[in-house]
């Protein structure tokens, strides 16, 4: 049986590769280490400038259709989610019952103006009273003073003097008596007997219920206040009777739309108003918007809950609080929809760069 013979360097190579792996075992963990470190620095560095906001949502202006007159529906003139524009007709109550309460309302308006001028007319007659009672006073005091003289001679009898004095003393009462009718009258126009009547009390009492009743017809026509999309229609038909204040339907703008973020307070840091935002919306996650940062709420949601919390106890835990952001989207004609609610992603590009001495207490 042949023994084999073994070269020299094939029993040294294990051992080298051996002391070869031992070497390099160090610098490889130290440089991986290293690598690590670097690159996390790195991305540190750099990250510094965004801040992410995954609490987002679409927001939009939106109102509830309402009106200040109650009546029974006569027309709804939309339908489930149509576009309108500011000032279309929305919905139409029956008005029957206004118009007749309006044409009463004008009616006593006329009446009222004409009350007025016979007002106006009747002090000026007063006065011509009081110039006539005047006359026969004058007339009837010559009389009397006539009367007098004679009386002390027996040139008339005393009876005949009696009937001139107390004459005279009625005629005096009835001057008196018709300046204070005049005087009376006159107050009532308010001190001016060429006052014109439309600016007077009376007057423009009456012309208030016109206006009022103007008012509720006017308002038995309910306009878009901006343009946008109804909603819940079908919640009112006609011949239904709508209460002041109650919701005929919804309407949600199309042209005021923006994002609301909620950021922690701790990532608000470097944010700032102008600030500009990189947007993705979960419905649409290949189309990037963009914005600006329009404005930072002055104060967290808890401050306008109705029990606010209270940290007064011994048993105080710190939470991180959240304050809205408002982001104004930048849109244009070919951007898909965006819809009230909708989630959101938002990058904010704060511009703020880190530096190595951030690290340093």
């Amino acid at each position: 049986m042949a023994s084999a013979t073994t070269a020299p360097g094939a029993l040294a190579a294990p051992g080298a590769r051996r002391s070869i792996g031992r070497s390099l075992r160090p610098i490889l963990m130290l440089g991986g280490i290293a690598v690590v470190a670097v690159a996390s620095g790195w991305f540190w560095l750099r990250g510094g400038g965004v801040v992410s906001v995954d609490d987002a949502y679409v927001r939009a202006a939106k109102v509830a259709i309402t009106d200040d007159v109650a009546g029974i529906v006569g027309e709804v003139d939309v339908h489930e989610g149509q576009h309108v524009n500011k000032g279309d007709v929305l919905l139409k109550l029956r008005d029957r019952q206004i118009q007749i309460a309006l044409a009463g309302a004008k009616a006593n308006l006329a009446q009222t103006a004409l009350n007025l001028e016979a007002m106006k007319r009747d002090y000026r007659r007063m006065l011509r009273d009081v110039e006539v009672r005047q006359a026969l006073l004058q007339s009837d005091q010559a009389t009397f003073d006539r009367f007098a003289n004679l009386v002390k001679g027996g040139g008339v009898p005393r009876s005949d003097y009696d009937d001139a004095r107390f004459k005279l003393a009625g005629d005096v009462a009835a001057v008196e008596s018709l300046k204070d009718q005049a005087a009376v009258q006159l107050a009532r126009l308010g001190g001016d007997p060429d006052v014109d009547v439309t600016t007077m009390p009376q007057y423009l009492q009456a012309r208030s219920q016109v206006d009022e009743y103007q008012r509720q017809l006017d308002h038995a026509v309910i306009m878009a206040p901006f343009s946008g999309t109804v909603t819940n229609v079908e919640a009112t038909q006609p011949g239904m009777y709508l209460p002041v204040g109650t919701a005929a339907f919804g309407l949600v703008s199309d042209q005021h739309v923006w994002v609301e973020a909620n950021p922690k307070e701790t990532d608000l840091t470097n944010v700032k108003l102008g600030d500009p935002v990189t947007i993705t919306v979960d419905t649409y996650p290949d189309h990037p918007w963009h914005g600006t940062v329009e404005s930072i709420a002055p104060a967290s949601a808890s401050e306008f809950s109705v029990l606010p919390a209270q940290n007064s106890s011994g048993n105080w835990v710190k939470v991180v609080q959240r304050l809205a952001v408002r982001i104004k989207v930048d849109r244009s004609p070919d951007d898909p929809d965006l819809r009230a609610g909708m989630s959101v992603e938002a990058d904010i590009h704060t511009g703020h760069t880190r530096h190595l001495s951030d690290l340093l207490p």
